[in-house]
């Protein structure tokens, strides 16, 4: 278990804030962990790192993002050998929309799913949390420290009156999270991502030109979420050195794996889809028993032995 994690489970019942607790203990994990069983815990973040980069140079690979423990767990026993967490996943699991989310806030909840997976873990960080790019590199510290071996950093300003970054500030911030993400000997992967299509600014040749410079940069991986088809994916693979990903969930743009494999396409990640399709089954299960008065639906769910086999580790 992440050391930070196992402090926040039994240092803050004793009467310190568990949030508060839990910040603390990130800030004073931005130096890497080095006691208790800390050699132990970074060896490990760096076999895990290297395998995460490996995947991206095996092939394509599918990155599902979960949002807890159980859908962590569940992911890596059926086989999915990375996993990721969605901002917006975990805004809805402490009742928030996306973007209200603390920089804390995400990197405890990241932590959760390092603590319960073997598996390499990312994050989406959003946009790092804040504008400058100090506090782009200082968030990237603190995932490492959280045991985090890759994230995301996006051109997205948060502000609906500018939602994207001028160009060479947005380049400026993906430069800060490389060279933090580099100086870490586990090379924490960075993924670069240029958010146009997801803000009313559907300007293909603007998005190739960013995706260029944050290769450029350094980053390790670049994104371009929202793309319309598969010829504007066949165009941004076409123009990038570094692996690509694309990001499943959105309606009539979620490709199969073997087209977006054939596009160019390295990584593919499913956004917010997986915690969507699971509060679609509660929703439908919560109408018919406030609607109708019956339970029709406990005939077909998982059975609690079953969903344990998944919970249960590996022997």
């Amino acid at each position: 278990m992440n050391e930070a994690v196992r402090g926040c489970d039994t240092e803050a019942t004793e009467g310190q804030p568990w949030r508060d607790h839990c910040a603390t203990l990130l800030s004073r994990a931005s130096g890497r962990l080095k006691t208790h069983g800390g050699l132990h815990v970074e060896k490990q973040q760096r076999e895990q790192a290297a395998r995460f980069r490996a995947l991206h140079e095996s092939g394509v690979f599918v990155i599902p993002n979960v949002w807890d423990g159980a859908s962590a767990a569940i992911m890596a026993r059926l086989g999915f050998k990375a996993l990721a967490t969605s901002s917006a996943a975990c805004a809805a699991t402490l009742g928030k929309l996306d973007g209200e989310v603390t920089r804390e806030e995400a990197l405890v909840h990241a932590q959760l799913i390092v603590s319960v997976s073997e598996c390499p873990v990312a994050a989406d960080l959003e946009n790092g949390f804040g504008h400058a790019p100090e506090t782009v590199a200082e968030t990237i510290r603190l995932a490492t420290a959280a045991g985090l071996v890759g994230g995301s950093i996006e051109d997205a300003t948060g502000d609906p009156r500018a939602p994207i970054y001028e160009f060479e500030h947005a380049v400026e911030r993906v430069t800060a999270a490389v060279e933090e993400s580099h100086r870490e000997p586990s090379h924490f992967v960075l993924t670069a991502r240029a958010e146009n299509f997801l803000h009313g600014r559907p300007d293909l040749d603007d998005t190739v030109r960013r995706l260029q410079a944050f290769e450029q940069a350094g980053a390790d991986v670049l994104f371009a979420p929202g793309l319309p088809d598969l010829a504007a994916v066949r165009t941004v693979c076409s123009a990038l050195k570094k692996p690509v990903n694309f990001m499943i969930g959105m309606r009539g743009t979620s490709f199969a794996v073997a087209d977006l494999a054939a596009a160019g396409v390295r990584r593919i990640s499913l956004s917010t889809s997986l915690y969507r399709a699971a509060m679609t089954g509660l929703l439908s299960a919560a109408h018919e028993i406030s609607e109708r008065g019956t339970f029709s639906y406990v005939e077909s769910i998982v059975s609690g032995g079953e969903l344990g086999q998944y919970l249960r580790p590996p022997t």
